[in-house]
C-alpha cells in the first residue's frame, strides 16, 4: 500500500468535511443525489465517449497501481547492476544466468538476456528503447482517463448549479423554497470542483510520477546492461550509473560497492 496516497487522500477529503463540521454544518447538507447523478453520471458518461473502452476497463487496475504500487529503488539497482558487473567480469556473461533466475524485474532480466546472448549494443539499446516508448505510452493512456475526468467534473458541476438557479428561478413565487434550491444548486459545483481537484487530478499526477520513476529505473537498465556486456569495470559502471541519481543519493551506492559483493559460485 502506497501510505503517501492513501494519508493524502484522507487527509485532503477530511479537510473538506472537517472544515464544515467546525463551522456547525451537517453533513447531510452534502448530500444531493440529483446534482451526484447528473456529475458524476455525466462525467463518467462523456469520458466514455473520449477515451477507448479499453481504458475505462481498466481503470480499477490503474487506482490499484496509483494506491499499492511500490516505486523501485535506483540507488538499489545500480547497487544490483555493480553486482552483476563484477560477476561477470569474474565468472564471465553466462554466470548471470542464475541472477536472472532470482530477479522479479522483467525489464531487467529481458535486458540481461539480451546482453547475454551478445546482442549488438545498438540493436539492444534500440530494443529496450523501444520497451520503454510503449510502455510510457500505455502509461499515458491510463493517465489521460484521470485528467478527462478531473477536467470535465467541475464542468458537469457548473451545468448542474446553472440547472439548479434556472429550477429555483421558476418558483420565484414561493420564497420558502429559494434558500434549499439555492444551496441544492452550488452542491453540483462543489461535487464537480471538489472531485477534479480531491480525486481525479491527483491521482493523474501520481500516476505521472510512478510512470517516470519506471522510466528512469529502466533507463539505469539499459545503461548497465549495455557496460555490463562491453566487461566495464564494476567501478566504471558504478560511476556511469549514478550520473542518474542526484548527488545527496550517490554516497549511498558509493557505501554499497563491489568489495561487498563478492563473485559467488556458480550453483
Amino acid at each position: 500500500m502506497n501510505i503517501s496516497t492513501l494519508f493524502g487522500m484522507i487527509l485532503a477529503w477530511g479537510a473538506l468535511i472537517g472544515s464544515l463540521l467546525m463551522e456547525g454544518g451537517d453533513v447531510r447538507s452534502l448530500v444531493n443525489l440529483p446534482a451526484a447523478f447528473l456529475v458524476f453520471g455525466g462525467t463518467f458518461g462523456a469520458c466514455l465517449i473520449s477515451c477507448k473502452t479499453e481504458q475505462i476497463t481498466g481503470i480499477p487496475g490503474v487506482l490499484s497501481r496509483a494506491f499499492q504500487h511500490k516505486s523501485g529503488n535506483p540507488v538499489e539497482l545500480i547497487s544490483t547492476l555493480v553486482r552483476f558487473a563484477d560477476r561477470a567480469r569474474k565468472e564471465g556473461l553466462l554466470a548471470l544466468e542464475t541472477e536472472m533466475k532470482r530477479s522479479e524485474d522483467e525489464f531487467l532480466k529481458r535486458a540481461m538476456r539480451l546482453a547475454i546472448d551478445g546482442t549488438d549494443p545498438e540493436t539492444l539499446r534500440e530494443i529496450l528503447a523501444t520497451d520503454i516508448h510503449f510502455c510510457l505510452q500505455r502509461h499515458r493512456a491510463s493517465e489521460s482517463v484521470f485528467t478527462t475526468l478531473g477536467g470535465f467534473a467541475p464542468t458537469l458541476g457548473i451545468i448542474g448549479t446553472v440547472m439548479g438557479l434556472v429550477h429555483m428561478l421558476s418558483n420565484l413565487s414561493d420564497p420558502g423554497k429559494m434558500g434549499p434550491l439555492i444551496a441544492g444548486a452550488f452542491i453540483a459545483t462543489l461535487y464537480g470542483v471538489s472531485s477534479a481537484n480531491l480525486l481525479f487530478i491527483p491521482i493523474a499526477n501520481k500516476l505521472k510520477q510512478l510512470s517516470h520513476e519506471e522510466t528512469l529505473l529502466q533507463e539505469i537498465i539499459v545503461e548497465g546492461a549495455i557496460s555490463i556486456q562491453a566487461g566495464d569495470n564494476p567501478r566504471l559502471v558504478e560511476e556511469r550509473l549514478k550520473a542518474f541519481i542526484a548527488p545527496e543519493f550517490r554516497d549511498d551506492v558509493r557505501g554499497i560497492s563491489v568489495i561487498d559483493f563478492p563473485a559467488r559460485k556458480v550453483a
